[in-house]
């Protein structure tokens, strides 16, 4: 079936309307900027996919590597997000975050160079499969969903450990948005055929869960900073300044 852009549309300007309102607010600028950056994370596969799948077959030779660039990006920036939010504020956490920028930087110029990196690409009703034939992806594949199940498990960890209402109230909208899209995305792939090949677009078409849970992590941060006393936000805030 032919594929229409409109999910992708729709889900972008959503993730940078978002990303443009928190920037825009009050709340921590650490935390502000981390989860600002996930979405416009997002919202770059959804346009780089829909311009793709929409355009000439000229276009397809880089953009379709350009996805997978972009898109790269989500798995260190969350755990960023987890290190800043986390209760005890261990620099293992950051390193950790650090580590896998330094490895993403890496892997993207890697993907950047390869131009078998993506053999062809078909785009069906709203999402995109891929063939990626080097093994490249499967490093791809495993820092990924590496990148992924970790921040899952260190936000659940978080929770519970938390003895701070709204700082595990935060952590809770990484760890409830990260299943909202990491599970059904993996089930819709397995359960359904036709979304063979397609675990990229399909994760980044549930991720807009994940916006949705962010979009509420930044208006309870928000609220709650208007509502504290500068001294107290100050407090606040000086274990996200890292």
């Amino acid at each position: 079936m032919k594929y229409e852009p409109i999910l992708s549309i729709v889900t972008a300007t959503l993730e940078v309307g978002a990303a443009v309102w928190a920037l825009r607010g009050p709340g921590r600028k650490p935390i502000i900027h981390t989860v600002s950056a996930i979405l416009f994370f997002l919202a770059g596969y959804q346009i780089v996919e829909a311009i793709f799948c929409t355009g000439t077959p000229v276009t397809l030779g880089f953009l379709p590597r350009l996805a997978f660039m972009v898109v790269a990006w989500l798995p260190p920036t969350g755990l960023l997000l987890v290190a800043r939010l986390y209760p005890t504020k261990s620099r293992m956490l950051y390193y950790y975050a650090y580590a896998m920028f330094v490895f993403c930087g890496v892997l993207v110029a890697n993907v950047a160079l390869d131009k078998a990196f993506v053999s062809f690409t078909v785009c069906e009703i709203v999402f995109a499969t891929y063939a990626n034939p080097t093994p490249l992806y499967q490093t791809y594949g495993i820092f990924y969903q590496s990148g992924l199940m970790s921040m899952l498990m260190l936000s659940a960890y978080g929770v519970t450990i938390c003895k701070d209402d709204h700082q595990r109230l935060l952590l809770g909208q990484v760890l409830l948005g990260s299943i909202a899209f990491i599970f059904p995305a993996m089930a819709a792939v397995a359960i359904f055929p036709i979304a063979k090949d397609a675990l990229p677009s399909i994760m980044c078409h549930f991720a807009m869960l994940l916006a949705l849970f962010l979009i509420r992590l930044i208006w309870m941060e928000q609220k709650m900073t208007v509502g504290e006393q500068p001294g107290q936000i100050l407090d606040g805030a000086r274990g996200v300044y890292n």
